[in-house]
């Protein structure tokens, strides 16, 4: 299947969406990367290429800062405001929206996804708090989103494991990796290899999707 790309301006300069399209589209995930990566994460390519198939258009999302060749994510409020014109844009598909992201795309996703529009939140290894420091709680953003909202998390995520999460409110699930670090990269004696950790990934968010679309 052919990926296009287009370019979309936002105050802090252009962004990108890769477009995975399905044939027959009933729903739109809009998916942003984290701090230290783009959008060929092996979570986000996971699922770009499978959910396709489910009826389901996956827009891949890189920030600004990223289409700019820089190596640093800039503060939050940056992050935001490369995103909310992308969401306006995705928006205009006329199909139900969902956004999401990994680690800092996650935040984005939940900080921003009641303004715009989007039905739901998603959010892949959740960063929690910064490593080491669970003082430095992020639950609030998490909490706050206002919408139905599925968080898939590493066990063994330095970041903020599930077992740290506090109490979430009603729509939000939380689904654990076993084994699984912030990258959901899994050690070779673990009880899933590579490629089940992430059709692990990929069938949590299906069957989440699936259940929305109900």
């Amino acid at each position: 299947m052919a990926v296009e790309r287009e370019t979309v301006e936002t105050v802090p300069g252009p962004a990108a969406i890769s477009w995975h399209r399905a044939a027959r589209p009933r729903l739109l995930l809009a998916l942003g990367h984290g701090a230290g990566g783009g959008i060929e994460a092996p979570d986000l390519a996971a699922l770009a290429a499978a959910l396709p198939a489910d009826g389901v258009t996956v827009a891949l999302v890189e920030q600004p800062w990223r289409v700019a060749g820089r190596k640093v994510a800039p503060a939050p409020k940056t992050l935001d405001a490369g995103w909310l014109p992308v969401a306006e844009r995705l928006a205009g598909e006329g199909l139900p929206l969902v956004v999401g992201g990994r680690s800092a795309g996650a935040r984005v996703a939940c900080r921003t996804g009641a303004a715009s529009g989007a039905a739901a939140v998603l959010a892949l290894a959740f960063p929690l708090h910064p490593p080491g420091k669970p003082e430095k709680s992020r639950a609030e953003e998490l909490l706050g989103t206002g919408l139905p909202t599925l968080v898939v998390q590493g066990e063994k995520d330095t970041f903020g494991a599930p077992a740290e999460f506090p109490a979430l409110p009603a729509g939000h699930r939380l689904v654990g990796v076993p084994d699984a670090g912030h990258g959901f990269a899994v050690p070779k004696r673990a009880a899933l290899d590579q490629a089940q950790t992430l059709e692990l990934v990929v069938g949590a968010v299906r069957e989440w999707l699936a259940g929305l679309a109900g």
